[in-house]
């Protein structure tokens, strides 16, 4: 049995996130109409943050403004999301994904569902709820986090 790197939790992890991006990768290559996986972040944003801004965005995703500008316009475009002005100040816009966005985002997430239950699998219910507490103070010890 090969011994313990200082980098094992590092190399594990990774491994596990290659995995999944190579798994959502493919699902948008299938069942996204060339959505790229930015566009993708994007509206899986606005799905979960309804009405929020593009500024929003920008703080949460620590992204470049223009990068975000060009990401919506492009959602725009495919009918994907919309703005529309914020009552109180006019020249703010809250960002909605569309039906077609809801919907695209729907199938994206069931892809997500089925990858989580075929990485899960054989875990039990504690094993998955140690697993989520480890990953969550994992997560509190990133810095900023």
């Amino acid at each position: 049995m090969p011994r313990p790197t200082n980098t094992e939790v590092m190399d594990r992890l990774h491994a596990v996130m290659h995995g999944l991006r190579r798994h959502l990768q493919q699902a948008l290559r299938d069942d996204a109409d060339g959505l790229g996986p930015m566009e993708a972040r994007c509206l899986n944003y606005f799905a979960h943050h309804d009405g929020h801004t593009q500024s929003d965005l920008v703080q949460h995703a620590g992204r470049d403004k223009a990068q975000i500008a060009r990401l919506v316009k492009s959602l725009h475009e495919r009918g994907l999301l919309l703005s529309r002005p914020d009552p109180a100040d006019g020249r703010v816009l809250r960002v909605s994904p569309t039906p077609a966005g809801l919907a695209l985002h729907r199938r994206l997430q069931q892809h997500r569902a089925r990858f989580e239950k075929t990485l899960t699998a054989g875990l039990s219910a504690q094993e998955r709820a140690t697993l989520l507490a480890l990953l969550d103070r994992l997560e509190g010890n990133l810095p900023g986090g």
